[in-house]
């Protein structure tokens, strides 16, 4: 899906998968070509992080999944003068395993296990964010082997 309707600024943008109970979050650097931070947060502390992220970092935009939460999300970014930007959400739990293994591959007997059964050992509602951030830019991010999980 692209965002030809709205377009931000200048800046790094975040990816927010929306969740009731934990949410996944990514940041990209300011040339919008690979994720600098990742998160899976409560969703208060998802908020603060965005704030610091939009105040310390320029934050351009919010890339939002449009399914379960997100018009919850939108009255609580609105106070924040953000432009958010909803991206269609459908499949992407899936699809973000699959990118899971792809970002970390499987070790010895993980390897032994269809792809379809294989559980990443962490929430990677991270991974979902950086999914529908993709979708919105359509195209992939790079994403650093070292990139810590917050």
């Amino acid at each position: 899906m692209s965002g030809a309707a709205s377009r931000p600024g200048p800046g790094p943008l975040a990816g927010l998968d929306p969740g009731r109970s934990k949410c996944g979050l990514v940041l990209t650097d300011t040339e919008r070509q690979q994720i600098v931070a990742a998160a899976v947060l409560p969703p208060q502390e998802a908020l603060a992080l965005l704030s610091r992220w939009q105040h310390g970092s320029g934050l351009a935009a919010v890339v939002l999944g449009n399914g379960t939460g997100s018009a919850l999300w939108q009255q609580r970014l609105a106070p924040s003068g953000l432009l958010v930007l909803p991206v269609e959400e459908r499949g992407s739990t899936l699809a973000a395993r699959e990118r899971y293994w792809q970002l970390h591959p499987p070790r010895l007997w993980q390897r032994l296990l269809p792809p379809g059964l294989r559980q990443p050992p962490r929430d990677w509602d991270d991974v979902v964010a950086q999914l529908l951030l993709e979708r919105w830019l359509s195209r992939p991010l790079l994403r650093p082997q070292t990139l810590a999980v917050l």
